[in-house]
């Protein structure tokens, strides 16, 4: 595991963030074709609904995706596994796949980020940009430097909630919120979040602390980007978090008093 930028590397790197913006627009349009023919409904929903609709399809594949392999590096392989005799550091350990899947996420990140900026407000407020504006810093930060890769794929495993998010999206576009799939998808979501956007935290920063050593060093501007981005990160779920909850709760009642 070379950490040095290779000419592979130099080539992949840009390729794999290409990918990424062209899979969104693959996925996009996909979304779209398949949707027209499977969903009668689609077809007369307004333009801006259609747009969002097309959109959550390819964020719904590119959580899918990030979140099977962020999880295989960060719990399945030996790339980032604590080795004594292992002389690189976690912080500095990486390697092609790890590379090329941040990559595609930061294509990925900056095509929605046009997106949501393009259509603001319709396909997410201040908050989504601030997020997707943390995701671009760190992925960039990670991918010019070749350190942190174990921090940032584990920041990702946070997408996994993603589809939870958008099913109930596209259910009560539907008009299926009385459904019992959607009561189902939104317990799925409650702990689905409660695990990967809130427990998840109570893993990644005692890993940080206990190998801060390890942290302080990885970039130029020391510590700060790997303590202050998930920070904001975790804040921002809590407060998504809570609403989640008041949702439950509320689905819950009316389910009981049915």
């Amino acid at each position: 595991m070379d950490q040095n930028p290779s000419q592979k590397e130099q080539i992949m790197l840009p390729f794999s963030v290409v990918s990424g913006i062209l899979m969104c627009k693959t996925v996009y349009d996909i979304t779209g074709k398949v949707s027209s023919q499977l969903y009668k409904g689609y077809n007369g929903l307004k333009t801006k609904d259609k747009i969002e609709w097309n959109n959550r399809g390819f964020s719904t594949f590119h959580s899918l995706v990030v979140t099977v392999v962020s999880f295989y590096l960060v719990f399945i392989s030996d790339i980032f596994k604590e080795d004594p005799h292992n002389p690189v550091t976690l912080t500095e350990r990486k390697s092609h796949l790890s590379s090329s899947l941040q990559g595609i996420s930061l294509g990925y990140f900056i095509a929605d980020f046009a997106m949501i900026v393009w259509f603001f407000p319709s396909l997410g407020g201040m908050e989504y940009v601030l997020h997707h504006l943390l995701a671009i810093f760190s992925i960039s930060l990670t991918l010019t430097s070749g350190k942190g890769h174990l921090y940032v794929h584990t920041l990702l495993l946070t997408e996994a909630t993603t589809p939870f998010v958008n099913l109930r999206w596209y259910l009560d576009l539907a008009g299926k919120k009385s459904s019992t799939l959607y009561l189902y998808n939104g317990l799925a979501m409650f702990f689905g979040w409660l695990v990967a956007r809130i427990l998840l935290f109570a893993y990644f920063f005692p890993h940080l602390y206990f190998h801060f050593d390890e942290v302080k060093n990885t970039f130029p501007l020391g510590p700060y980007p790997l303590v202050t981005v998930p920070s904001v990160l975790a804040l921002m779920n809590l407060f998504w978090f809570s609403k989640i909850l008041k949702g439950a709760i509320k689905t819950l009642a009316k389910t009981k008093n049915c």
